[in-house]
């Protein structure tokens, strides 16, 4: 009995191990891996083109000027809030971390404040629910910000409703408001301060940019904060 047992146990296996072996087999079929080289070289080498002529007409000095704005509300007890819908969203949480914990790992410094304000799913989930979610960022920018604090809207559309209203909600109270978009800016355009607007269309390499701009903004207010000593080094304290 229990060697009829073991033997339908190894023919059950052997079964399952052609099935992967067969599907592994289709896939190779399916796919021309050359094509799929193909298509990964184009994406990279769209990136790389959009970063080369984001560089040669002379949009980088706009991040400097978002970087001392950052830096002057910081200085002054103000906060970095910032915005945006998914992949934008994960941006704002991953800009905001850079600040709070830190961007360079030999760097060991005291936080500088930011909110990402998508944090919380259960502000989220409520607001949705009885506001709608285009009121979502308008109504945590109300509560949180004044008019110390900085706003980041990242929408790569320049379009995103709820980031437009909070743009607008941040300029009544007399918030700094800083922009990351694409496709020409969009309406967002018009309540930004300051906007980084990447030349392009394509949602993935629009993202591409802001996460790159957004480092180099990052790098510069940790920069500026150190030198001008507004912040210590974790060993100097």
């Amino acid at each position: 009995m229990q060697i009829d047992l073991e033997k339908d146990q190894i023919e059950k296996d052997q079964i399952e191990k052609d099935q992967i072996e067969k599907a592994r087999n289709v896939s190779r079929d399916l796919f021309d891996m050359s094509a799929m080289e193909g298509v990964v070289k184009r994406i990279f080498s769209e990136s790389i083109e959009l970063k080369k002529k984001v560089m040669m007409e002379g949009h980088l000095s706009v991040l400097i000027q978002m970087a001392a704005s950052i830096v002057e509300s910081l200085k002054n007890g103000g906060k970095l809030l910032l915005c945006g819908n998914g992949g934008s969203a994960a941006d704002a949480q991953h800009l905001a971390a850079e600040l709070l914990i830190r961007l360079r790992p030999n760097m060991n410094r005291q936080c500088l404040p930011a909110i990402a304000l998508a944090m919380d799913p259960s502000t989220l989930t409520a607001c949705g629910n009885d506001f709608g979610f285009d009121t979502l960022y308008e109504r945590l920018v109300q509560g949180l910000g004044n008019f110390k604090d900085v706003l980041l809207g990242i929408t790569t559309s320049g379009r995103s409703p709820n980031v437009i209203r909070a743009l607008k909600m941040a300029q009544s109270l007399g918030m700094v408001t800083l922009g990351f978009l694409g496709n020409e800016g969009g309406e967002a355009l018009n309540y930004c301060d300051l906007a980084f607007v990447v030349p392009g269309k394509e949602v993935g390499r629009i993202q591409e940019l802001h996460i790159t701009a957004g480092h180099a903004v990052m790098e510069m207010v940790e920069e500026m904060m150190l030198q001008q000593g507004e912040i210590k080094l974790l060993s100097e304290v």
